[in-house]
């Protein structure tokens, strides 16, 4: 089977924390670089956590097939605070 059907049989779904502060200028900066988990579990535990030392945190997953560039629409799991709007 080549690579492309193994791609499209079986999507990944990525699942990322993102946290965010508060530059000198008010602008939202990534708090730390993206995180990404193997579980939605995992990666709402880490939010939660980060959420009590950030202007704000999101977590959220999608399915993706980036061998072909295909991505689906977020699924937003935990969101707090101030962050910007996903794209």
């Amino acid at each position: 089977m080549s690579e492309l059907l193994v791609a499209k049989a079986h999507p990944a779904r990525p699942v990322v924390v993102i946290a965010f502060s508060r530059a000198d200028n008010g602008e939202l900066v990534p708090a730390y670089d993206p995180m990404q988990f193997d579980t939605q579990e995992d990666a709402t535990r880490m939010a939660r956590y980060l959420a009590a030392k950030c202007t704000g945190v999101l977590a959220w997953s999608r399915e993706a097939q980036p061998v072909i560039g295909e991505y689906g629409p977020p699924t937003i799991l935990f969101q707090s605070g101030d962050v910007p709007e996903l794209e």
